[in-house]
């Protein structure tokens, strides 16, 4: 693809032919750099001391071998990764996602846009992601166990509470992060704050769980007030139905609006008369069944094999929390078509670009990931504090400043839209303001 700036484009092509086969990061890196048009041309310094080639490339990435022993006796080996993206306003931040499609491009896409993302939320953390193509699916808890101690035991060496903190991501809950995290605590010799998204007991932060959710909500709030609209009932389907999309639903819910679809990779389930996020909650939470089991809790809600026609649902407001790129240029069609009013964004890079072209051409209200999502790491930074200061706050303390991020992040996106000539755009607001405050600290430390 062309950008319409000489600098940019060359960047962009450069990288291009480093990385043919990253796909995933080459498109991360394009819609960036596509929005910083009117930035790099309104002021030459970010030129001059090569930013953006400095930006695009991450610090450090780390990849290694993982042997682990499953149950059977059996020796298995998966590949590790940490890529350390951009340190410029605080230590690396970024979570671990362990499954079975996680690359090297994967990895580097989810560490650049987890630079913005971690810019936006104003708190003191830079980019960074990690993971291994390890699929905890069907695993026993020794072998989860035995995997995240071997995982553990080469990661340890690049982290530490002021150099680089990692959360859960995908496939890295609770359990697993305590796994990473006792092993770390041995290998170490200490206790510290080096892990995010710990248990309660073990220095933790009350609202952690519902944070990417609670937090997707506060900004769709936030941006359907200056629209003068609301979710209060209003209906919204929200794919998935992990940590994000349950707490989306949640909050969802007690905002008034009403929930009708939710779904797993293996299909979804769809209740006209809202569904009911204490059940989801006990299927996936408790139980860790599959969706299509619902039915048998609720008799009124109907399942459907195979996770994409959940767009084929007619709804007010649409939350792909699932994975990346699972709203496609046909679903943004259907969404439109169905008479969608606004697109959030709850997972990484959910919507392709073809299909953000068709939701902005028509009108849709439309937040990126990096903006909508960042619920989750800004109350990784508010445990980092907590565990800085031997310390616990409640969970009103949390949540309340969860929802002044959110929508101090939503104000930040729209003014550097509209200071950009492209006002409404949060698209383009949410690349401009996140790059600003990175690129800006990169040029106060020098060529490092």
């Amino acid at each position: 693809m062309a950008i319409k700036n000489d600098y940019l484009d060359r960047v962009y092509t450069d990288l291009s032919k480093r990385y043919p086969e990253q796909k995933e990061f080459l498109e991360a890196v394009a819609e960036v750099l596509t929005s910083l048009v009117p930035v790099i041309e309104s002021d030459d310094k970010y030129e001059k001391n090569g930013i953006i080639e400095r930006i695009v490339e991450p610090e450090r990435a780390v990849s290694f071998r993982v042997s682990w022993v499953d149950d059977a006796g059996k020796v298995r080996v998966n590949t590790g990764y940490r890529i350390q993206f951009n340190s410029a306003i605080g230590p690396y931040k970024g979570g671990l996602r362990f499954r079975d499609n996680v690359t090297l491009s994967v990895i580097k896409f989810l560490g650049f846009e987890q630079t913005f993302k971690n810019s936006l939320t104003t708190l003191p953390m830079g980019g960074a992601k990690g993971g291994s193509d390890f699929d905890p699916k069907g695993k026993s808890d020794g072998e989860i166990m035995r995997f995240c101690q071997a995982f553990m035991n080469e990661l340890y060496r690049h982290i530490g509470p002021d150099t680089d903190v990692p959360a859960g991501d995908i496939g890295v809950g609770g359990r697993e992060i305590g796994y990473l995290f006792g092993q770390y605590k041995k290998l170490a010799n200490n206790w510290s704050g080096v892990l995010t998204g710990k248990g309660l007991s073990y220095g933790g932060s009350l609202a952690r769980p519902e944070a990417t959710g609670f937090g997707l909500m506060y900004f769709a709030s936030a941006m359907l007030k200056d629209a003068n609209k609301s979710l209060k009932g209003s209906k919204v389907i929200i794919s998935g139905s992990g940590n994000v999309a349950i707490y989306s639903c949640q909050k969802a819910t007690e905002l008034g609006a009403k929930v009708i679809a939710m779904s797993d990779s293996n299909g979804y389930i769809v209740d006209e008369n809202g569904i009911d996020y204490k059940v989801i909650k006990e299927i996936k939470e408790v139980k860790r069944d599959r969706i299509s089991t619902y039915i048998n809790y609720v008799p009124t809600a109907k399942y459907y094999v195979g996770c994409e026609g959940i767009w084929n649902n007619k709804c007010d407001y649409a939350f792909p929390c699932a994975t990346q790129n699972e709203i496609s240029k046909e679903s943004a069609e259907t969404l439109v078509k169905n008479g969608t009013k606004g697109v959030f964004e709850g997972a990484n890079m959910p919507s392709t670009p073809e299909a953000i072209e068709v939701i902005k051409k028509n009108g849709l209200l439309f937040s990126p990931s990096k903006a909508s999502n960042a619920g989750g790491v800004a109350v990784s930074g508010l445990e980092m504090s907590q565990n800085a200061e031997r310390l616990s706050w409640s969970f009103e303390q949390v949540d309340g400043m969860l929802k002044d991020i959110m929508e101090k992040i939503y104000n930040s996106c729209a003014e550097a839209a509209e200071k950009y000539g492209m006002p409404g755009d949060i698209q383009a607001g949410a690349n401009i303001a996140g790059f600003l405050k990175v690129a800006d600290a990169m040029i106060a430390q020098g060529i490092v």
